[in-house]
C-alpha cells in the first residue's frame, strides 16, 4: 500500500495547527482502503503554544510526526526541510493557515495517479490584497521572461504534489539556498497546474513581511536569471560608448566655436546624479548575486533540529 506524507510548516499558529490535522485527517479516512500516511509538522521556534499542540497530535496519533528546529531559519529554508524529511511515495506541502484547502487533497492524488510527478497548484484567485497580487503577478512575469528556466510557472508558491523521485533528486542536489518554484521547472519531471482559489488566512498573523518577501523575490532572480550582471556590463558599456561620443562633440564644437561648449549645471548635477543611481543599483544587484554565491559556497545546514517526535530514531539535540 502506498504511503501519502503531508508536510506542514509552522510557525505561531496555535490556533491553526488542531483544525488542519482533523480537515486533514479527515480526507486522508476516506482513502485509508488505499493509502497510509503520515503527517510531518516542522516547527520553526514558534513562541506561543504551537509546539504543545502538535506534541497532543504526536501522543494522539503515531502517524503525525513533528521536527522543532533551533531557531527560525526562515519559512523556505524550513519549508524544504521538512518536506524532504518525509518517506511516502508523494509528499504534499501544505500551508499551516488554511490558504490551501485541504479539501483539494483527493484531486492532487488523483492527477499523480494519472502519472504527474509534479502537481502545481496554481492560484488564480486570492483574497488577498489586489495591490499585493499585481505586484506578485508582475513578478512572475519578470522572472519567467529573464529566468534559464522558461517554465517557472506564475502564482505557484510550493502548494502542491512531489513524487518521491523528485524529491530523491531535490535530496542529491542538497541545494543550501533553495527556490522550490524555480527548481521544479528545473527539475523536468511531467507536471500539471491544477487553479485553485487560494482563501484568506483563517487565524493569526502572517510571519511574511517586506523583507521577508524581498528575500524571496531576490533569490529567485539570483538563482534562475543571468540578466542582473549581464545587463550592468552592457548598460556600462552603452553609457562609455555614450561618453566617448559627447566629449568628441564637445571637442569639436570647441574647435569650431573657440569657446567651451556647455549643457548647463543643472544638466550636468542631474545627469551625475542620474549616473550615481544607476551605478548603486547594479552594485545591489551584483551584490545579491554575491550573497547568493556565498550562502552556496558555505554550504550550511538548511536547519538545525532541536527534537524529533515520532520519527524511527527520536532525536534531541543539546
Amino acid at each position: 500500500m502506498k504511503t501519502i506524507s503531508i508536510s506542514i510548516p509552522t510557525y505561531n499558529e496555535e490556533n491553526n495547527v488542531l483544525p488542519l490535522y482533523d480537515a486533514l485527517h479527515e480526507q486522508l479516512m476516506a482513502l485509508k482502503d488505499r493509502y497510509n500516511y503520515e503527517i510531518v509538522f516542522i516547527d520553526n521556534k514558534s513562541t506561543d503554544s504551537t509546539r504543545e499542540k502538535i506534541l497532543l497530535l504526536c501522543a494522539k496519533d503515531p502517524c503525525v510526526k513533528a521536527i522543532f528546529n533551533r531557531r527560525n531559519f526562515g519559512h523556505g529554508n524550513s519549508s524544504f526541510y521538512g518536506t524532504l524529511q518525509t518517506t511516502g511515495d508523494c509528499t504534499i506541502c501544505y500551508s499551516a493557515d488554511f490558504q490551501d484547502p485541504p479539501e483539494l487533497l483527493p484531486r492532487m492524488i488523483e492527477a499523480w495517479e494519472q502519472g504527474h510527478k509534479i502537481v502545481c497548484m496554481v492560484k488564480t484567485q486570492s483574497d488577498e490584497n489586489k495591490a499585493a497580487r499585481a505586484v506578485r503577478t508582475l513578478y512572475y512575469r519578470m522572472l519567467r521572461r529573464l529566468s534559464n528556466s522558461t517554465e517557472i510557472i506564475e502564482h505557484f508558491t510550493g502548494f502542491g504534489l512531489y513524487d518521491k523521485s523528485a524529491l530523491d533528486v531535490a535530496r542529491i542536489l542538497d541545494d543550501p539556498n533553495p527556490f522550490t518554484r524555480g527548481m521544479t521547472a528545473e527539475w523536468g519531471f511531467d507536471m500539471i497546474e491544477i487553479p485553485y482559489t487560494q482563501a484568506t488566512r483563517r487565524t493569526g498573523k502572517s510571519g511574511n513581511n517586506f523583507f521577508s518577501l524581498y528575500d524571496v523575490a531576490m533569490q529567485g532572480i539570483t538563482a534562475h536569471t543571468k540578466t542582473g550582471p549581464r545587463l550592468a556590463t552592457l548598460l556600462g558599456v552603452i553609457m562609455a560608448g555614450a561618453s566617448a561620443v559627447a566629449a568628441l562633440v564637445c571637442l569639436i564644437l570647441k574647435l569650431a566655436t573657440g569657446a567651451a561648449f556647455s549643457m548647463g549645471h543643472a544638466a550636468l548635477a542631474a545627469g551625475m546624479f542620474f549616473m550615481g543611481g544607476v551605478q548603486l543599483f547594479f552594485l545591489g544587484i551584483i551584490g545579491e548575486y554575491i550573497l547568493d554565491v556565498r550562502r552556496r559556497s558555505t554550504k550550511n545546514p538548511l536547519v538545525f533540529e532541536e527534537r524529533r517526535v515520532n520519527f524511527e530514531e527520536e532525536v534531541t539535540k543539546e
